[in-house]
């Protein structure tokens, strides 16, 4: 290896494979330059950065413990030392992921949709109307009141919200119709 000091107080030291470090004269900077072109850099506030140049990936360590990856396309990933992550697309969706299985996407138009650990599925609509997917029944809830459930068996149950019920087996045969 290579060792300069510099009039300013920088040390660089170029090692034999091409990385180079350098310190600055404080000592609170090291940025590392690798022969791949990846490049390390711990900052005064102990953040390190670490960016990843065939993948155009930066990498960002926080003391705390949150790590911030950033992708060429925009995409950010944000891992939270409690196991939660925060993902947002080029487009703006956020999708959080959470140490218990929970899941929440948010997307530009306004819908939201949350997963629970054992599946079932509830999306919110901008307009106003809600899904709830399980196993057993899939359901649309309308702003006006109207509840329309298909089970799994294509039982079909529409609850209008004048009191109206409808049922349909699973051929789509109207078996109840009370006004």
């Amino acid at each position: 290896k290579v060792e300069e000091m510099l009039t300013d107080g920088r040390r660089i030291i170029t090692f034999r494979n091409g990385t180079r470090k350098e310190i600055s004269a404080d000592k609170r900077m090291t940025t590392i330059s690798f022969f791949n072109g990846d490049v390390k850099k711990i900052m005064p506030d102990q953040r390190v950065i670490y960016y990843y140049a065939d993948a155009q990936t930066t990498h960002t360590a926080y003391p705390d413990g949150l790590e911030v990856l950033q992708f060429p396309n925009n995409q950010i990933e944000k891992h939270y030392p409690d196991g939660t992550q925060e993902i947002v697309f080029p487009d703006h969706t956020v999708k959080c992921l959470y140490s218990d299985g929970f899941k929440e996407t948010f997307f530009p138009d306004g819908t939201v949709v949350k997963v629970e650990k054992n599946g079932d599925k509830i999306v919110v609509f901008s307009n106003g109307q809600k899904e709830v997917h399980t196993t057993q029944f899939k359901r649309r809830e309308y702003p006006d009141g109207t509840v329309k459930t298909v089970y799994c068996n294509g039982r079909q149950e529409t609850k209008y919200s004048t009191g109206r019920v409808r049922i349909k087996d699973e051929e789509g045969n109207i078996i109840l119709d009370k006004k």
